[in-house]
């Protein structure tokens, strides 16, 4: 929240309008449909629980959120969008029609909600594809893959820049192709939230490394109530349901990260 972190840029909930439509339009422009209904849903989550709020407690909503930019826009040279607030932290590299969305952080609470009479789950989707691929592995490949060790929060999540760890779990060149095509669908529902060019040239940087790719889960085998990591050479996704009291599944905190790429230094050419 605004009271627990420092924030530059300017704050949505002091922009007129029309300057608010236009930062929405920038986003939806920058995004994939998919990943700018992704963040719509977070931060409309936040509004959800600015609501349920009393009086004393962190700020909230989706007046709290913040865009700034980094570098001069440009149709050709490098430059950065940062968007973010309250559970939510997009780092957008742009440089020319590439694109680079490490580090971000994409985390939601609550994680389901009901707005205008919908069921809405912002991060549903990778909820429920990654029970389905932890189910799909056989019994000696599960062993494998479910660490001994409890874990409770991200690793390498925000102020880790530069880190790294041992990958842990099971490699993916073990899995089969049905198995491989569970964990790459659950892979692009973070690689795919940046426009759908520059995902798709991600996609297929990630397929080109997926035998030195691993894939570990911490926890019982229920939807939303596990950590799991996969982790290769050009990409790390961590998600970790946090643990603060209450329902787990209700509060999800997860970063994607390229140890090659973060801040698109690939392309900034630094």
């Amino acid at each position: 929240p605004l009271s627990m972190a420092e924030r530059r840029g300017l704050l949505m909930g002091e922009l007129k309008p029309g300057q608010r439509d236009a930062v929405m339009k920038l986003l939806a422009t920058v995004l994939s449909p998919m990943g700018y209904e992704k963040v719509i849903g977070i931060v409309e989550g936040d509004e959800v629980l600015r609501k349920q709020s009393t009086g004393g407690s962190p700020r909230f909503g989706r007046d709290e959120y913040f865009i700034s930019f980094l570098g001069k826009p440009s149709a050709t040279e490098p430059w950065m969008i940062q968007f973010g607030g309250h559970h939510l932290a997009l780092n957008i590299t742009i440089a020319g029609a590439k694109g680079v969305l490490t580090p971000s952080l994409i985390a939601v609470q609550p994680a389901k909600y009901t707005l205008d009479g919908k069921t809405v789950r912002p991060m549903g989707r990778e909820t429920d594809k990654a029970l389905e691929l932890v189910k799909a592995l056989t019994d000696e490949q599960r062993k494998q893959v479910v660490l001994g060790s409890q874990m409770r929060d991200l690793v390498l999540g925000p102020g880790h820049d530069g880190e790294t760890i041992q990958p842990e779990g099971a490699k993916v060149s073990t899995f089969d192709a049905v198995q491989r095509k569970l964990l790459l669908e659950l892979v692009a529902e973070w690689s795919g939230i940046i426009h759908d060019s520059a995902a798709a040239d991600k996609m297929k940087e990630i397929e080109a490394n997926l035998a030195d790719t691993w894939f570990a889960w911490s926890g019982p085998l229920e939807a939303g109530k596990a950590y799991f990591r996969i982790q290769g050479p050009t990409v790390i996704i961590e998600y970790a349901p946090q643990r603060l009291g209450g329902d787990v599944t209700m509060h999800i905190h997860s970063m994607y990260r390229d140890p090659t790429n973060d801040y698109g230094k690939k392309v900034a050419g630094k």
